[in-house]
């Protein structure tokens, strides 16, 4: 008989940014410490902009222009880049176990794993997908979801996706700051020949509600579930508002991984991980602060641990890959290397030198 999930599908209204991550994040906290099954929780936005956990707010988004537009801004407890989320965008967020049965390990395996869910979704729909690693879904070499996860709840994670059921290009590039080494990189000139939605694939006006079926169904049949429809009971509506005060309303949480305002050498690097951007300050030879940056995808404990390892490590190459590599672990920053991150902190002290 097959096991049941949880559904917590919201149809009635898009939701507040605040609002939309703290059920999210209640989620994987729910399986990890409510003896609860894996819930999926399929939505909508009011517009809104979230950027990558480990992102610079005010470096990714054109905050004036978005207060202007009445786009809400905030940070999400996942990595990965900066999201554009509205009423015609499925946001889906999971918790499940890490050790659930038919769940690849690592980052890499889970965007594997739920990657097949999503591309049958989309196979139900009548569109042919594939997954693009690091963590997007393409469809002839066009973005029409990006991938986004974090383990920080015990054993149990946090899946994130936003589908693109249709998109604002436009308003997208009238509120991101885009690096230039990602314009170089991605060609964001031409960026509506980067991205597609769903009803531009079908050429037609498909309901929010017919994309988040075909979403329940797949995830029934990839992992021979049945999905129970249900709300927040009283332990997650308490976890919910924890959340919305303690991240979404607060400033210091919206506001954090700023980058130094400080006299830092900055060395940014586009990796298979993503964009590095890492801030450094040396005092004589060593490394005196170090601030790791970007839209990739680790753990708090990971990022701090890397941070710890370097400060006041002599600024030579052999010191800097010594001391990362003993802290290093596999996917500690998923898809990145030791000599490639010592490549982007040898950047940052080649301009330190030069301030």
């Amino acid at each position: 008989m097959p096991a049941h999930w949880r559904l917590f599908k919201n149809l009635s209204r898009p939701v507040s940014t605040a609002e939309g991550l703290a059920v999210d994040d209640t989620l994987p906290q729910s399986v990890a410490f409510n003896n609860s099954p894996p819930i999926l929780h399929l939505y909508t936005f009011v517009p809104s902009v979230n950027v990558g956990k480990y992102q610079d707010i005010e470096a990714a988004l054109k905050l004036d222009m978005c207060r202007a537009k009445g786009i809400e801004f905030g940070r999400r407890s996942t990595g990965g880049g900066t999201v554009i989320m509205g009423p015609d965008i499925v946001a889906l967020g999971l918790g499940i176990n890490v050790d659930y049965p038919g769940l690849k390990k690592g980052v890499g395996g889970v965007f594997e794993s739920l990657s097949l869910v999503l591309i049958r979704a989309l196979e139900k729909l009548g569109i042919k997908a594939y997954f693009q690693p690091k963590n997007d879904l393409e469809v002839d070499g066009k973005k029409i979801a990006g991938l986004s996860a974090a383990s920080e709840a015990g054993k149990s994670l946090l899946f994130h996706t936003s589908l693109l059921v249709d998109f604002d290009v436009a308003l997208m590039l009238d509120i991101m700051h885009t690096p230039l080494i990602k314009i170089r990189d991605k060609g964001y000139n031409c960026f509506s020949q980067r991205m597609t939605t769903v009803r531009q694939e079908l050429g037609r006006h498909v309901p929010l509600t017919e994309v988040m079926d075909a979403v329940e169904h797949a995830f029934e049949q990839e992992f021979n579930i049945r999905f129970k429809e249900d709300a927040p009971d009283e332990w997650e509506k308490k976890t919910i508002s924890s959340f919305i005060e303690e991240r979404y309303h607060n400033q210091d949480w919206i506001f954090s991984h700023k980058h130094p305002r400080a006299r830092m050498g900055i060395g940014r690097l586009k990796s298979k991980a993503g964009l590095l951007e890492i801030y450094l300050s040396l005092s004589g030879a060593s490394i005196e602060n170090v601030l790791i940056t970007g839209d990739f995808f680790s753990t708090s404990a990971d990022i701090h641990r890397l941070e710890n390892a370097l400060k006041w490590t002599a600024s030579r190459k052999e010191s800097i890959e010594k001391n990362l590599s003993s802290v290093w672990q596999d996917d500690m920053i998923y898809g990145l290397d030791v000599p490639t991150l010592t490549r982007a902190i040898l950047k940052a002290k080649e301009n330190q030198v030069r301030l």
